[in-house]
């Protein structure tokens, strides 16, 4: 297991949608190991493979305690209307913007046994479940933004020292 380096705005892997990863893929293990001790870090809820430099359809999350991973996620259902939201990303260091999000999500997938697995929660936990999914699928929560509020925070991000 490995801590690894988190890729930031403007890195091209971030915007690839990414591939599914086959039942027995001899990375998939090593990739669900880096992916768990990454996101353990306190204040992270969820980090994307691609999140890690990894084009492979993976996410781990942290909430309240609760630490796991999906493989090949799909969002399955949200539900409730739709709410302005405060959303972060370890690819957006230290900002947070206010976005609309579903406060239930479902997620389905598998394991690293090819086993079927469900992740469902509200609140923060269904904010990183759609927001990992995002991910996978190449798109960065700032796109969603409404249109104000996406000029300020990229404004915002093209002075930050990481960029």
């Amino acid at each position: 297991m490995a801590e690894r380096t988190i890729r930031l705005f403007g890195d091209p892997v971030l915007r690839s949608v990414c591939d599914p990863i086959r039942v027995g893929d001899p990375r998939a293990a090593q990739l669900v190991d880096d992916l768990i001790e990454t996101v353990q870090i306190p204040g992270r809820a969820g980090l994307a493979a691609n999140q890690i430099g990894v084009g492979l359809r993976a996410f781990s999350y942290n909430i309240d305690g609760e630490i796991g991973y999906v493989i090949n996620p799909v969002l399955a259902e949200v539900r409730g209307e739709v709410e302005l939201v405060d959303e972060g990303c370890l690819s957006v260091p230290g900002f947070y913007f206010p976005r609309q999000r579903h406060p239930w999500a479902r997620v389905t997938g598998v394991d690293l046994d090819g086993n079927p697995i469900e992740v469902q929660g509200e609140g923060l936990m269904a904010q990183a479940l759609q927001h990992e999914v995002d991910h996978l699928d190449g798109h960065l929560y700032i796109e969603e933004l409404e249109p104000a509020t996406k000029k300020e925070a990229m404004r915002l991000i093209r002075m930050a020292p990481w960029y």
